[in-house]
This record gives C-alpha cells, sequence and structure tokens, in this order.
C-alpha cells in the first residue's frame, strides 16, 4: 500500500465507515455473530457516556471472553473496568486495566494445571501479548453495526478458517504482505485483543479452552482482532476478489475431478 493510500484509509475511518464495512463483511462472509469493536479509556466518564453502554452487574465479576460473547451474540455495547472482571485472573491485565496478579506472574497458579512446572507456567506469563498497565481505566466493547465507538481501537470478528483465510486474501488483495500470527496456548485471548490493542497489529488466534468453555466460542471459530484501517483494506479486499468470482462459500469442484477445467476459469 502506498503512503497515499494509507493516509486516505486513515482519514476515512470513522464509526460510520466502520459500521458500513462491518455490514459488508458480514454478507461477504456470511458471519454468524456480529462483528465487534474495543476501546480503551483513560477517564471512565468518558466511556460512560458511549450511546447505550452497559455496565456489569457490581459484585458479579466476570471474565472478559464472557463480555466478547455478549456483545458478539446478544448485541450489547459493555464497559468495564478492573473491579468488573475475576480477580486473581489474567483478563484485566490483557487489556491494562491493572498489574499482572503476582500468583500469576509468578507461575504459581496454572502450575500443576497448564503446566508440569512453575518455570514453565511464568515463561508462558512473561511471553504474552499485553496491553501495558497504568495508562487505561476502562474498556468498552459494542457491535460495529452500532457505530457507538467512533472509532474503535481494534476490530474483531469470529469466524471458521474457511471463512478467515478468504479476508487475509483480501487484506493481501491490493498490497501483499505476509501475516505472522502468535500462539499463546492458554489465555489465547492475549493474542486476540491483548495483541491488537498492544501493537495496533493484525492478530488472529486459535481460541483457547476458558475463551471455549466460558465463552462457548464454538469449535470451528476463530477470532481476528485487526486495527480499523486493515478492516477496513480487508473489506474493500473481499470485494475485489468477489468481483473475480472468489467468494464465500466457496463452490465445491470434486476431489476427483479435473481442475484445469474450474482454472482455466480463473487463470484461462
Amino acid at each position: 500500500m502506498t503512503d497515499t493510500d494509507t493516509t486516505s484509509i486513515s482519514a476515512a475511518i470513522t464509526g460510520e465507515t466502520v459500521k458500513q464495512a462491518s455490514a459488508e463483511l458480514s454478507d461477504l462472509l456470511k458471519l454468524r455473530t456480529y462483528p465487534f469493536g474495543m476501546k480503551l479509556f483513560e477517564d471512565v466518564e468518558e466511556m460512560k457516556a458511549v450511546p447505550g453502554v452497559r455496565t456489569p452487574m457490581d459484585g458479579i465479576p466476570f471474565t472478559t471472553c464472557q463480555l466478547v460473547t455478549q456483545v458478539r451474540t446478544a448485541g450489547f455495547t459493555l464497559g468495564i473496568v478492573k473491579d468488573n472482571l475475576r480477580p486473581n485472573a489474567s483478563c484485566g491485565a490483557n487489556i491494562g486495566l491493572e498489574e499482572v496478579p503476582e500468583r500469576l506472574a509468578s507461575g504459581e497458579q496454572m502450575t500443576g494445571v497448564w503446566f508440569d512446572n512453575q518455570e514453565a507456567a511464568k515463561k508462558h506469563q512473561a511471553e504474552m501479548p499485553r496491553v501495558a498497565p497504568g495508562r487505561y481505566s476502562g474498556l468498552c466493547a459494542s457491535p460495529l453495526r452500532t457505530g457507538r465507538l467512533d472509532p474503535p481501537d481494534v476490530c474483531l470478528f469470529y469466524a471458521s478458517p474457511g471463512q478467515m483465510i478468504l479476508f487475509i486474501n483480501g487484506l493481501q488483495f491490493k498490497d501483499y504482505r505476509r501475516y505472522d500470527f502468535t500462539i499463546t496456548g492458554e489465555s489465547a485471548c492475549a493474542d486476540s485483543w491483548g495483541r491488537a490493542l498492544s501493537t495496533r497489529q493484525t492478530s488472529l488466534s486459535i481460541p483457547c479452552y476458558a475463551e471455549r468453555r466460558y465463552g462457548g466460542v464454538a469449535d470451528d471459530e476463530l477470532l481476528m482482532a485487526c486495527p480499523p484501517d486493515e478492516f477496513l483494506r480487508g473489506v474493500e479486499g473481499l470485494k475485489g476478489l468477489s468481483k473475480n468470482g472468489l467468494r464465500y462459500p466457496y463452490p465445491p469442484f470434486g476431489a476427483f475431478a479435473d481442475p484445469a477445467i474450474g482454472m482455466s476459469k480463473s487463470y484461462g
């Protein structure tokens, strides 16, 4: 992508442009749940001023994977602070709302559960992509179709592997680059919203055990998190691929047919 293209896309990023791209993405990929955005806030009162924002019930802490599921399935706009999240978990630390709890940072908490020894558990915590603590006090998540985050810090959506690779093809349509993603293992939200919020890099993750158990993530779902400019570029690329006949769902050709017949339609 040229500097001119990047400037043009950046200037076009608003809640409304992201909202429109979200509708196009859902249509192009036939997504099961809503694409959504996340935005960090230094001032909690500014977060509470987001139109339609809800806050969790006091005294009933939950996890960020539960928050995300409520947003992408029920369509809620949710704003949270550190005290809304489970204590002694990595949720608040992954999004920069608190320091990593000592039992986690030392490896003690996950030893004998996810790791055979404390050294491995401690290294796992040290290598997790996270938003640095100290700056932000709240996070709001909302379906992109609402346009309430103007604009979001990152855009996210769940999709099957077949849907996800086509979106990545869209990202590469006009300006090719190779994408490298990280795999933390358990606490995979660090690879998605943790990494994307902290680095503003496009981040794909394989959801972990906790996301599946507490967030209800399906077996066939992957999670994409990317900054708004990449999100818009990916959708534009998908539209270009669609014009070339490369659409979702994939029309099956058959494992026993002559592929030349199908390939000739694209490549001549």
